[in-house]
Order: structure tokens, then sequence, then C-alpha cells
């Protein structure tokens, strides 16, 4: 790797291609680089949630969360490859079953609000939605495996449930619940 990241400035993408990792370059705004560019994205963002004070749970679950990332977005890079395994999916259901067992039950719509980890984890989860979104659409077009799509449904289902879990830690002091969402429509037939 490191005879690959030995000059970062190459200069080859400067007309408007990009190379995967089996050799072949492609247009920037390819729909497989869309995708990898928005997988990049949470997982920067992820980055960002690791910055704030979390419970050391939560915590190391995210640093495996980026390193899983970090080998779906190899996946993407790689025609024909697989990186992703069903496994990674597996224990994210294991981690969403986990933490939502010791959550109260919704009983309303909740805002992407609360403790700026929690917030974070919602901006996480709208970017994961997003990178979802990319590769269902590249799958419409080139063959993709089935463990990305479901990594990233599964992850987007699980950063929601982690924001209420960080808004509960409340571990800046600006949370402590869920942050409901109050429908005008709902307080005008109240009235």
């Amino acid at each position: 790797m490191g005879n690959r990241l030995s000059q970062i400035a190459t200069r080859t993408g400067d007309d408007g291609t990009t190379g995967l990792s089996d050799g072949s370059r492609v247009p920037k705004d390819h729909l497989r680089v869309q995708a990898m560019g928005d997988v990049d994205e949470l997982n920067s963002h992820l980055g960002v949630l690791l910055a704030e004070p979390l419970p050391d749970d939560i915590r190391e679950l995210i640093v495996v969360i980026q390193h899983e990332l970090f080998n779906l977005g190899g996946e993407l890079s790689w025609p024909g490859g697989e990186l992703i395994k069903d496994a990674a999916v597996l224990r994210l259901d294991e981690a969403l079953a986990h933490y939502n067992g010791s959550l109260p039950r919704l009983k309303e719509f909740i805002l992407p609000a609360g403790t700026r980890s929690a917030a974070i984890a919602h901006v996480c989860r709208t970017v994961a939605r997003r990178a979802e979104r990319a590769v269902v659409t590249l799958a419409g077009v080139e063959a993709i495996k089935t463990a990305p799509r479901q990594y990233l449904n599964r992850l987007s289902d699980l950063l929601f449930v982690l924001a209420r879990v960080l808004n509960r830690a409340n571990l800046d002091g600006l949370g402590g619940d869920d942050v409901y969402w109050h429908s005008e429509r709902l307080k005008r037939l109240e009235d």
C-alpha cells in the first residue's frame, strides 16, 4: 500500500477520469464513482462522530464500521470483486437488535436533533441512505453483489437507533430523550 500512496498528486485525473482497482478508467461522474464517493463521505462523517464523547462500546462499533465501509468502497472500486461479506451485515443486525432492545417504542416521528453526537449520527444516517440509493442506481446498470446494498440499509437503521441511544447517554448535557416532531396539522386539529 505504501508504494500505491507514495504520490498523491498524480495528475492522471486531470482529464476527468479516475482509475478503478481493476486498472480501468471511468469518468469521475460515473455511477460507480458517485457510489464510492457517497460511501467515502459517510465514512468521513463517522470520523466526525468519533471526535465526540461517546460510550466506549459505540466508539468501538463505529471504528469497526469505518473499516467495513472502507472494504465496501474497495468493492465498489473493483468491478466484480467482493470485499464486504455477509458476516458484516449480520454484525449490524446484531448491533441493531442489541441497541434497539433498550429503547422505548416510538409513538411519534422524531427530529434529527438532541445532543451533538445524536445529531451527527442522524447526518450519518442520511448520508448512508444516499450511499444506498447510489449503490441501487449502480446495480440497475452494472452487476453489484447484494451485501453492499444490504450493509448500507442496515447501517442507516443502526445509525437511527444509535442517535436515540446517544440522546439518552446525554454526554454533553443537551439531550436525554428523543426530540419529537409536532405536526402543525395535528395541532390545528386539536385546537
